[in-house]
């Protein structure tokens, strides 16, 4: 397939998020190659599902939407994640011929003198009418700071680096966060050591089941956050955990999730609260979330002073050319699939009036 440097769009991140959206570029008649080109970072496809744990399953793991146009059909549900859905992304760029570059990590974004986009990378320069980032969040773990956490003697580590619960088998592990992944790992790693789960925020519990109302509630609060330019909160911030969820269940019924208050310090042997109450640890695992991978937009001097980025719907607010889908509401495997389709026809609408649109 010939690609061309010179494009309408270019997409950056070959994710749901990115795939999506290469798939709605397709229907809505731009050129794969010529017309637009996918850049992803990675060696191979996959996203950032072929760099989670062994022992995440499509199980135990929020809901894989289809992908627009090819179902998500896995032989078995049990099998890791990392190697099924990997899998299914290959197979769904194969069945497009989806004109995805790899390994290419952008480096930087900047606006040209005629009003395109230049995008930089470690393999070279594009340049393109319009821009959709999809590049989501796991290559920014967030890890907070506490006195004394440079002096902790045992091992911290983030979600990213989690690969199996034996590695700490009869130690103490602390485990940070009040997310999904948080309550996931606890009950895994509580099975071979001792644990204890700290959360900044009490967390809330739901015992109803999460339908499509309460989806949408939640999508709106988020959109309410980006719309006004701050930082898309966490999606268990806004919709609680569910205690329907089988290793939720689980964690409950064996007492494991019973949380404590963040500490307050790091010591060198643990964490300790200012009311004098320690706890000794021999691992610290940050379960903390992630933050939005747009470093590489910083030319385009996107932020506000709340820290995040203006949206309206999928396009930063007054940038219709420069969409960022997986971003805020469609930090979600099937809000990615909405938002990428809806980023190429809104470019389609702005750049490509004359194109046809494919069945």
């Amino acid at each position: 397939m010939q690609v061309s440097r010179e494009l309408d769009v270019v997409v950056i991140g070959a994710g749901q998020a990115g795939l999506s959206t290469a798939h709605g570029l397709l229907r809505q008649g731009f050129a794969p190659g010529t017309g637009f080109v996918v850049l992803d970072a990675d060696d191979a496809p996959g996203g950032a599902w072929q760099h989670r744990w062994p022992s995440l399953t499509l199980t135990t793991t929020h809901r894989v939407h289809d992908l627009p146009g090819l179902a998500f059909t896995p032989d078995d549900p049990a099998a890791p994640a990392v190697e099924s859905v990997p899998a299914y992304f290959a197979e769904y760029e194969r069945h497009f011929d989806l004109p995805v570059v790899r390994p290419v990590r952008v480096t930087a974004v900047h606006r040209t003198d005629d009003g395109r986009f230049r995008v930089e990378s470690d393999a070279g320069t594009w340049t393109a009418r319009a821009v959709v980032n999809a590049t989501g969040t796991w290559t920014r773990p967030f890890v907070p700071r506490y006195p004394g956490q440079d002096r902790f003697r045992g091992r911290q580590l983030h979600t990213v680096d989690y690969r199996t619960a034996e590695e700490f088998h009869g130690r103490h592990v602390v485990v940070v966060g009040g997310g999904a992944s948080a309550t996931q790992l606890l009950g895994e790693i509580s099975r071979v050591a001792s644990t204890t789960w700290v959360t900044r925020r009490e967390p809330v519990w739901r015992d109803d089941v999460f339908d499509a109302d309460a989806g949408r509630a939640a999508v709106a609060l988020v959109e309410e956050a980006v719309r006004e330019g701050r930082r898309p909160g966490s999606v268990v911030g806004v919709t609680g955990l569910l205690t329907s969820t089988p290793y939720v269940r689980d964690g409950l019924d064996r007492g494991v999730l019973q949380r404590r208050p963040m500490f307050d310090r790091i010591t060198p042997d643990g964490v300790a609260w200012d009311d004098g109450t320690t706890v000794r640890a021999d691992v610290l695992l940050w379960a903390t979330g992630f933050r939005a991978a747009v470093g590489h937009l910083a030319p385009l001097h996107l932020r506000t002073p709340g820290g995040g980025i203006r949206m309206d719907g999928t396009h930063v607010a007054g940038e219709p050319l420069l969409h960022l889908v997986g971003y805020g509401p469609s930090a979600s495997t099937i809000g990615a699939n909405r938002a990428g389709q809806a980023a190429a026809r809104e470019l389609r609408r702005l750049l490509r009036p004359d194109l046809a649109r494919t069945a």
